[in-house]
């Protein structure tokens, strides 16, 4: 992903949702690095995240 898709991505990703207005968010452009970051993680490495999901079924 180029630096300038990232930080669009990450500029559009740090609009709170109303969900997380009510609750607020100290820094939402750090929220939204740290979850782009790890979905792009996930999406690098899925066989990892296959065995660490609690959630996939064997």
């Amino acid at each position: 992903m180029s630096q300038e898709s990232a930080e669009d991505g990450i500029s559009t990703r740090a609009e709170l949702l109303p969900e997380e207005q009510a609750v607020g968010s100290d820094d939402p452009e750090a929220q939204a690095r740290a979850i782009l970051a790890e979905s792009e993680d996930r999406t690098e490495h899925p066989e990892r995240t296959r065995r660490e999901s609690t959630q996939t079924p064997d």
